[in-house]
């Protein structure tokens, strides 16, 4: 799991975006305004931390209104990233 610190840590957004989902399932546009991240650069960090299994969409299929969550290796990484 350090490795995936590790890899949230080198980037503000995916630390923000991580942050922002914890205990919440979220629509993109609302990750933005919480994150205080322009909506354009929010779909390029949640595809990269799906990539790494630390967020998932719980509705791929959607064209609009895709709601995502922290799966649980991603909520131990965002415990982790609170210490």
């Amino acid at each position: 799991m350090k490795s995936e610190v590790y890899y949230v840590k080198k980037s503000s957004y995916r630390t923000r975006v991580m942050k922002s989902l914890k205990g919440d399932v979220l629509m993109p546009s609302e990750i933005a305004k919480d994150s205080e991240i322009l909506p354009n650069h929010i779909s390029n960090t949640l595809r990269q931390l799906r990539e790494h299994e630390l967020v998932e969409c719980l509705n791929p299929e959607a064209r609009k209104g895709r709601l995502y969550r922290l799966t649980d290796l991603g909520n131990e990484v965002v415990e982790e990233l609170q210490q």
